[in-house]
């Protein structure tokens, strides 16, 4: 339809088992989001892109060390960074982290919170 944006049809390479180096890949990822103050600069640039002093404000941590956790996230390929000016702000790298992020998040939530699972 003119006009309107297509949505990308997921790859079939989705689909098929995953491979030692997707296994290794992705349990990379689960460790990087194993640090709670990580996770958190993941949830907080899942909601929308930010720079350095939105994301220490919002997380309450340290600006040093929320400088040291984007550098690894950055490193890692979870975020990249855009200069605006003199300031650089970041995003997640695409969909897939950030419903990743999300659906860990909802699902400690339903732990904590002790609200019925669901599919």
């Amino acid at each position: 339809m003119p006009g309107r944006e297509q949505t990308p049809v997921a790859s079939s390479a989705h689909e098929r088992a995953p491979g030692p180096q997707q296994l290794r890949t992705a349990s990379s990822v689960f460790a990087l989001l194993a640090d709670p103050t990580r996770l958190h600069l993941l949830w907080l640039l899942a909601q929308g892109e930010r720079d350095v002093t939105e994301l220490t404000a919002a997380s309450g941590a340290a600006r040093t060390a929320v400088s040291q956790h984007l550098a690894k996230l950055r490193l890692a390929g979870l975020v990249h960074a855009r200069k605006e000016g003199r300031r650089a702000v970041y995003a997640l790298t695409d969909g897939h982290l950030r419903r990743l992020v999300v659906e860990a998040l909802s699902h400690a939530d339903h732990q904590v919170t002790g609200e019925p699972w669901h599919s």
